[in-house]
């Protein structure tokens, strides 16, 4: 729409805070959306950054109208998004489309022992895979890897405590592993086993729940956590050597 015709009042607003889209936006969005009619109106609320890219991508691959994008309080943007014309044909489409949707990265060398990292519209730096380096410029694979741990519960279990109204005013997760032989990567040794031996973590939370309610919360969490479940379980690997 132009600036000389302002978007319409939406019939319903929900408010995803420092959500992104990965971490349980879109299932807020979801709920809010349900009772709208068909071409009813949803204005959702964010401080994330990355909402602006994702949440357009979104509604292009359900089907979902974004009618503008316009400035709120703060840090806030407000998005108006008009919902499709819904059914439970609509629905099958959008449960099949994120059963089969693919996380993609690309990695590419720049020097040295660093390489670059490219996921959607997100880079970063990574450093050596296995580094005991604190000098070091760039954090390492597994660094990375137990962080992407630790980030994905942190979030679930926050974004499981704002749907089940609880407040959670502080929340950190520390995670620490050793390699099972960290000289089988080095090539010092052939025996044993270069992976994680077991990773270890902790959970501080301070929220407005018993301690049984958080707990019931966080092992949900766990239970449902894509990340916490891969590293449980053996995942067929099948990457190929292209010569170019």
């Amino acid at each position: 729409m132009s600036a000389e015709s302002p978007l319409p009042a939406p019939d319903a607003v929900c408010d995803g805070g420092d959500l992104d889209c990965g971490s349980g936006l879109l299932l807020i969005i979801r709920d809010a959306m349900q009772p709208l009619d068909p071409g009813g109106l949803l204005e959702v609320r964010s401080r994330e950054i990355s909402v602006v890219e994702d949440l357009p991508a979104w509604c292009r691959m359900v089907g979902h109208a974004l009618l503008g994008v316009t400035p709120g309080e703060g840090k806030y943007q407000h998005f108006l998004i008009r919902k499709k014309g819904g059914d439970d044909a609509d629905l099958a489409t959008d449960l099949e489309a994120a059963r089969s949707f693919e996380w993609r990265a690309r990695i590419r060398w720049t020097e040295g022992m660093r390489a670059r990292a490219y996921v959607r519209n997100h880079v970063w730096e990574l450093g050596q895979p296995a580094s005991f380096d604190t000098e070091d410029a760039a954090a390492s694979a597994v660094e990375h890897l137990l962080a992407a741990l630790a980030g994905c519960l942190a979030v679930g279990f926050q974004w499981r405590c704002s749907r089940a109204k609880i407040e959670v005013w502080n929340l950190e997760v520390t995670v620490r592993a050793q390699a099972q032989n960290v000289l089988v990567f080095l090539g010092i040794e052939d025996e044993g086993h270069p992976g994680l031996a077991k990773v270890v973590g902790k959970l501080y939370v301070d929220a407005d729940a018993d301690d049984a309610t958080l707990q019931a919360l966080w092992q949900e969490t766990l239970r449902r956590s894509p990340v916490a479940q891969t590293l449980r379980r053996e995942t067929p690997l099948e990457i190929e050597l292209d010569k170019v």
